[in-house]
């Protein structure tokens, strides 16, 4: 992966955009308006799930959407119901006819449900979909080293994206580090935290950080990701908040307010609570 003035480049060559629009939570036809709010403001690439609910407001917004199809960039993910080679591959198809969409720019596998030891086999799913130009894209989310190893090792594929939990709380340099070492890009989900986290933005070290610029919490907490080599997906459905997350990487943060940012981690504690990768299991 490296990191340019046009973008992400992936190590498949695909380049992504420094800012992604987060979906989960955007649905109805108000979700579809949101998006294509989002579009009209530069978003060029959408991140949604058929865990979601709101596949078919996607694939509208698509094609409603005054910009041509290859400008903008859809990302959805396999759900852990359809991890089995079979499974998956069909449900790619499906996927795609729900959305309208005749291929997925970026495609991932949303959890690897170790427990039942089959993402080996949603891994060559994804590799064949490829090849088939269903998917331009392939990686994964939530995939621990081991993981990673046991699909490129089984495929001689390397995911190019891992969307993993990252914000200031659980800042997860870990696996930005592994997936470094395998050229692959992290990818930040829920950078502003969920649930018990979602103080996050009204933390004081990052206000005051925030007023030192003139920016806003959030898009402090986009840039320090994006210093970091990392891509994010913050979710919004308010279209001031969408201008101000694509905005974020207009400016420098320094390398003393970056260490105050990585200060904030609270290890595992500050995790969303029951999404370790690697106990985690999801069933649909």
């Amino acid at each position: 992966m490296t990191l340019n003035n046009n973008g992400f480049t992936l190590n498949d060559g695909s380049v992504l955009p420094f800012v992604g629009l987060g979906t989960i939570g955007i649905d109805g036809d108000q979700g579809t308006f949101e998006i294509l709010n989002a579009l009209n403001l530069g978003y060029r690439l959408i991140d949604t799930s058929t865990n979601y609910n709101n596949e078919g407001i996607v694939g509208e917004a698509v094609r409603r959407s005054a910009l041509p199809r290859e400008e903008i960039l859809v990302s959805a993910k396999l759900p852990g119901s359809h991890h089995e080679y079979d499974k998956a591959f069909i449900f790619i198809q499906e996927s795609l006819r729900r959305m309208g969409l005749k291929y997925f720019d970026k495609y991932l596998i949303h959890w690897p449900n170790p427990k039942d030891g089959k993402y080996v086999e949603a891994w060559k799913a994804l590799v064949d979909a490829q090849k088939q130009g269903l998917i331009r894209t392939i990686g994964v989310s939530n995939f621990e080293p081991e993981h990673l190893d046991d699909i490129i090792e089984a495929t001689g594929v390397t995911p190019a994206t891992n969307q993993v939990e990252r914000q200031p709380y659980f800042n997860n340099k870990r696996m930005v580090e592994e997936n470094e070492k395998r050229g692959i890009l992290t990818e930040a989900w829920s950078p502003f935290g969920r649930g018990h986290l979602n103080d996050v933005l009204e933390n004081a070290t990052i206000k005051e950080i925030a007023d030192k610029y003139g920016k806003t919490p959030a898009q402090v907490i986009v840039n320090w990701n994006y210093q970091a080599g990392v891509f994010t997906i913050p979710k919004s459905s308010n279209p001031t908040h969408q201008k101000d997350n694509i905005n974020s990487t207009n400016f420098e943060l320094s390398s003393e307010d970056i260490e105050r940012i990585d200060s904030l981690d609270q290890g595992e504690s500050g995790r969303v609570e029951g999404q370790d990768p690697n106990e985690y299991h999801e069933y649909v």
